[in-house]
């Protein structure tokens, strides 16, 4: 009983703390949001993402690093403010979003807003393309409602655009989100996401990952019809 309430109490004392953490970045990405963002700028701060994002912002088809070209700017915007605030976690990008490498809110805005812009040829992982039907049907059964019929998300309600992205990396954001490693999430996620097994979770990923998709050289013939 101690020992528990001697690890309780520095756990009640941590929740100021949190709160006030929270608040400060409510507070920044409001302040983002409410700048005039400038995309010629933001060329140039995005010039430090390039190494693991690429020039063109489709990211690595590994997953090690997701597509953001042409992702939604409110969210694109609350993600840099979560990995400055430790709201999420990555090392890589709690590094790249701090103080440091963007300096103020409208620095925020303006590579975000630069992001938001790229277009999204780029080559993408997908999965072996098994499991694409049923997990299609598991999309449309849990997801839809959100994220939208062809999972292009909503820019105002900040919900991301999942169509495209590649395959490993959506497979490991919903393990991250079922494990807790992704805070601020809707609880929704978890609990849609916790019933599913490999092989759902696996389908549901590759069936996101191929939106838009074109087998290898079809996307080039298409250009030149």
């Amino acid at each position: 009983m101690t020992m528990r309430i001697r690890f309780i109490v520095p756990m009640i004392a941590l929740f100021p703390m949190m709160a006030g953490a929270a608040s400060k970045a409510q507070s920044e990405l409001n302040e983002v949001l409410r700048a005039k963002a400038d995309a010629v700028r933001g060329a140039e701060l995005f010039a430090q993402c390039t190494a693991c994002h690429g020039a063109d912002g489709n990211g690595e088809t590994r997953g090690s690093t997701p597509r953001i070209a042409g992702q939604h700017y409110r969210v694109l915007a609350k993600q840099l403010v979560d990995f400055r605030f430790g709201k999420r976690w990555d090392f890589r990008m709690e590094g790249m979003a701090d103080k440091h490498h963007l300096e103020t809110p409208q620095d925020i805005a303006d590579v975000s807003v630069y992001i938001t812009g790229l277009t999204r040829p780029g080559n993408r992982g997908i999965g072996s393309g098994e499991f694409q039907i049923e997990g299609s049907r598991i999309y449309f059964a849990h997801c839809q409602s959100c994220h939208g019929q062809d999972a292009d998300g909503d820019s105002l309600r900040g919900i991301p655009r999942l169509g495209g992205q590649h395959y490993a990396y959506l497979m490991r954001q919903m393990y991250d989100a079922v494990d807790g490693r992704r805070m601020t999430l809707p609880r929704l996620h978890s609990q849609r996401i916790a019933p599913l097994d490999f092989e759902q979770v696996r389908a549901v990923s590759d069936f996101l990952s191929r939106i838009g998709w074109l087998p290898d050289g079809a996307e080039q013939n298409a250009t030149q019809e």
